[in-house]
């Protein structure tokens, strides 16, 4: 136990030493922030190009964000290395911090009666055979989760590209209103992973789930990727429509497909290419068409736009293919999942925000405006309700199904966008459209066909 206490020791000295810097780092900063956010609105007032301070701050924002990463994620990775190298594990202890570093780094053993948990997070051992669903209530089901499915993530679409591409009014000292734009998206991923993180909390203790094994430190992979994809998306708003947006999203088959040959070493079948090939050529028509009023809009996507797709497709492929193998190896129930990624998500992202100064600007902004508090709440609950009605959707009906209803919802948010925010389409841009959610539901049938 000697180790045990030195270690113990060292990280109260080290804690107190960071936490003096991570405080005087963030004084500094947060005046640096109020007086970046107020050069950006006066520019915004005065008639200056907004695009270009977008360009000019998302590199530092980006740096920032992975700076204040690097504080948690470097000295976390340091200490699981010397408590391996150590054999912490093999130790005999009781306390507390004894059972907190060994489920944090090395897990605990799984009991194999309890290892196979289906994709609703129950196991099946302790689970009765269901009764078959008549006709009706197999489609009132289905009804369900493809409304809850579209209510949320349509609601979800509208909102992000309002707080994101929208000014808020802000009443000044003598009476004038002044428009002004909420320029966090770090906050915004931060706001929605907490929500999501009461709700997984909530329903893990209201339902059984089978016993946890995995160290949780393998969901910080994970975390960091969803976040920094999140981030990724959110900021691409600032250069790029909402429907080109959508549609790169649609193609994330081909980065995926990528990583995970990497990632997994996956083999893929030959229509899998047939797709990624259309939605190549689908996504290029879109993204090169002209707008129809002969100028260009935010439709045509800009070199920082083209860094912010490609950023959030490829974190977001990592993260699908690591969790699919966090599934396989431990597992655990997707509430779980869910609990303990959006557990890091929320660490990494609120710590970064306070060493980097802008999380007290970002919440005093968001008390001091009603309508965008409301906007991020509301954004934050349809997030996380529809990753349960994803959840719920796998479970009863399978990928195939959840597939389709969430190609659908694509094209319906990409016609609400367009409606809703008066995005121009040319007939090259419509062509590309089609191509591309032609290719995704022969992407569907081909699975159905080959499973069948």
């Amino acid at each position: 136990m000697e180790f045990f206490t030195m270690f113990n020791n060292n990280c109260i000295q080290i804690a107190a030493f960071v936490l003096h810097l991570i405080l005087c780092g963030a004084l500094v900063k947060a005046v640096e922030n109020k007086e970046s956010i107020e050069a950006v609105n006066l520019a915004e007032e005065t008639g200056q190009d907004g695009a270009a301070n977008s360009e000019d701050s998302w590199v530092e924002s980006l740096m920032w964000n992975l700076l204040g990463y690097a504080t948690i994620i470097v000295p976390s990775a340091l200490v699981i290395r010397v408590l391996k190298n150590s054999n912490f594990n093999k130790k005999s202890g009781t306390g507390c911090l004894f059972r907190s570093i060994q489920l944090c780094v090395f897990g605990i053993p799984q009991d194999p009666t309890d290892a196979d948990p289906e994709v609703g997070g129950v196991p099946s051992a302790h689970k009765d055979v269901p009764a078959p669903s008549s006709f009706s209530q197999t489609t009132v089901k289905l009804l369900f989760c493809a409304g809850g499915l579209q209510l949320s993530y349509l609601t979800w679409g509208i909102l992000q590209e309002r707080i994101v591409t929208k000014n808020y009014e802000e009443i000044q000292a003598d009476g004038s209103v002044r428009l002004v734009k909420f320029t966090n998206s770090q906050f915004l991923v931060f706001v929605n992973r907490a929500l999501a993180l009461v709700v997984a909390l909530t329903c893990i203790m209201f339902t059984h789930q089978p016993q946890h094994s995995a160290p949780l430190y393998k969901y910080s992979f994970s975390s960091f990727s969803n976040i920094m994809s999140s981030w990724f998306q959110y900021e691409a708003l600032k250069f790029v429509s909402f429907p080109t947006q959508v549609l790169c999203k649609a193609s994330k088959i081909i980065p995926v497909m990528l990583m995970g040959k990497l990632v997994s070493k996956k083999s893929y079948p030959y229509y899998e290419y047939v797709v990624a090939v259309l939605l190549s050529a689908g996504v290029s028509l879109f993204l090169l068409a002209a707008d129809p009023t002969g100028k260009r809009t935010s439709a045509a996507t800009t070199f920082s736009g083209a860094i912010m797709l490609l950023g959030y497709m490829a974190f977001d492929s990592f993260t699908s293919n690591w969790q699919s193998e966090l599934f396989m190896t431990y597992k655990m129930s997707t509430l779980q999942m869910m609990f303990g990624a959006n557990l890091f998500s929320c660490l990494f992202t609120v710590c970064s925000m306070i060493e980097g100064g802008n999380f007290f600007t970002a919440v005093e902004f968001m008390m001091s405006h009603a309508t965008f508090c409301g906007h991020a709440i509301v954004l934050s609950l349809t997030s996380a309700t529809g990753q349960l009605f994803i959840f719920y959707t796998i479970q009863s009906f399978g990928p195939v199904v959840f597939t389709i209803i969430m190609t659908v919802r694509m094209m319906l948010s990409i016609m609400l966008s367009c409606l809703i925010y008066s995005h121009p389409l040319s007939v090259q841009a419509m062509i590309g459209v089609i191509i591309v959610f032609v290719a995704l539901f022969l992407r569907v049938y081909a699975r159905y066909r080959s499973k069948a």
